[in-house]
């Protein structure tokens, strides 16, 4: 049998309001997929209700705390549950995040553009497509250089705003200059697998915006942005093999906020299949 190697680093709760099943659900997908662990991932808590809607408030913030330490408790010996957080970025929120994460030990911090969000669109979206595109890979490069991420998660979303506009060809500029400053801060980018399921079915990043990664070295966590238990691990083999076509030869995760690397080709082997 394998051994386990892989980690879940982008999985939800039911407390950000769009996610279903119990940690401890997800923690036994994790076992049967094959996976050495799970880290939970769930959207933060923002300051002045920026969208409530779809996220903890900030007083269910040690609930979530305590909800990921029953999982752990409850799966140890068989699956290392983790304590992590998906925390949103645009600018003049830093202050609060920082104040948050060092709030508790958090294994793994998921830095998001959510372009769809309506308070995000309110501050941002001025009609014009292509500026809109510019203004969401400008604050991923801004959120690398925060210093607050370890990785960026689905770092080409934008591409469902206007899914039959997306042009990779005319937005490459764009996706070079955020890519290059990313590329300097030493953060990691994320392979979400849940694109697939979006309005432009593709993974996020697609894999002309992996290759250019691969070019610039960035490290790449692979997720699959579980709401539900049944998606944990989801695509994962998919996953690797599109990582390994973009010139990738490891994948990694955080666990207390450092980079651990897997070479891809054992992480293929780790997985086990589930019906």
């Amino acid at each position: 049998m394998s051994v386990p190697l892989l980690y879940e680093s982008h999985c939800h709760t039911p407390l950000c309001k769009h996610a279903i099943g119990e940690p401890e659900e997800y923690a036994e997908m994790a076992e049967l997929r094959g996976l050495k662990g799970i880290i939970f991932t769930c959207h933060c808590p923002l300051p002045g209700g920026f969208a409530a809607s779809v996220r903890m408030a900030p007083g269910e913030f040690d609930a979530y705390v305590a909800m990921v330490a029953r999982a752990r408790e409850a799966f140890a010996g068989r699956v290392d549950v983790r304590l992590g957080l998906e925390s949103d970025y645009y600018p003049g929120v830093e202050p609060w995040l920082e104040e948050l994460h060092a709030r508790v030990p958090l294994h793994h911090v998921l830095g998001s553009v959510h372009y769809q969000m309506s308070d995000y669109r309110a501050l941002y979206y001025r009609g014009d497509l292509a500026a809109y595109q510019e203004i969401y890979y400008e604050h991923l490069a801004l959120s690398a250089e925060s210093g607050l991420f370890d990785t960026l998660a689905h770092p080409d979303l934008i591409k469902n705003e206007a899914p039959h506009q997306w042009d990779f060809g005319k937005v490459r500029p764009v996706v070079v200059r955020a890519l290059d400053r990313i590329a300097a801060t030493g953060v990691a980018m994320e392979l979400n697998t849940s694109g697939l399921f979006k309005a432009y079915p593709e993974m996020n990043p697609s894999p002309s915006q992996l290759a250019l990664m691969r070019e610039r070295g960035i490290p790449v966590v692979l997720g699959a942005d579980a709401h539900t238990p049944l998606r944990v691990a989801d695509g994962y083999a998919n996953g690797l093999r599109t990582l390994q076509a973009a010139g990738y030869t490891e994948v990694s995760y955080f666990l207390d906020r450092k980079r651990q690397d897997v070479p891809i080709a054992e992480a293929l082997e780790s997985l086990r299949r589930v019906a």
